[in-house]
């Protein structure tokens, strides 16, 4: 099946720098009200097209229907100091007249047996067009900073090992994961003296 893809996959990048955009407007917004931010950056990417062909293979999705049966090829991610500003987030994103939720899958309270943790949302946006507003799927992953040092980790070696991880090493990265939640949750109990600092730090530079 012949596509052009760069075609193909223009709604997708607009999605990307739209959403990238809007959500970074929204830190900014927090930092100018001199208010704690939940969000602490944002990135976004576009499914490479050897991964769209892999995954297409992989998972026996029609190239016909990437459109609706791979959420994924716009992705957004937004890291959060702690993990309540996860929670925040997203009903934040729910409460968006540009978003619709599809469906949501919370891995930082219920983890992967990786011990992957994040919050996913797959999200229905529109994309304005030439002459079409086009509705596009779009995967937002929200995770503190610890979640994803551990996930990017896991993400190369993975990579590495084509999912086949030595036992030694898929017990190490397990180890890590739960370091990295209980450092989470140590921030978290003193994440209101921590906001005072960081707060003092911002707004003495400005």
């Amino acid at each position: 099946m012949h596509r052009d893809w760069e075609l193909f996959l223009l709604p997708y990048k607009q999605t990307v720098d739209e959403l990238k955009v809007k959500l970074r407007g929204l830190r900014e917004m927090y930092r100018l009200r001199k208010e704690h931010g939940p969000i602490e950056f944002v990135t976004g990417r576009v499914k490479p097209v050897n991964s769209i062909l892999l995954k297409s293979r992989t998972r026996h999705i029609p190239l016909e229907k990437l459109e609706t049966d791979m959420e994924d090829l716009a992705g957004i991610r937004i890291m959060c100091p702690f993990v309540e500003d996860i929670y925040d987030v997203v009903e934040m994103l729910k409460h968006r007249n540009d978003l619709k939720v599809v469906y949501e899958k919370d891995y930082v309270t219920h983890k992967k047996d990786s011990g992957y943790r994040s919050y996913h949302m797959i999200c229905e946006y529109p994309v304005q067009l030439i002459d079409e507003v086009k509705t596009v799927l779009v995967e937002i992953q929200i995770r503190t900073l610890a979640m994803n040092f551990w996930a990017s980790i896991e993400h190369s070696l993975n990579y590495k090992y084509q999912g086949e991880f030595p036992s030694e090493i898929n017990d190490r990265l397990q180890k890590a994961a739960e370091s990295a939640f209980q450092l989470d949750e140590e921030m978290s109990t003193i994440r209101d003296e921590i906001k005072g600092i960081q707060k003092n730090y911002r707004f003495s530079k400005d």
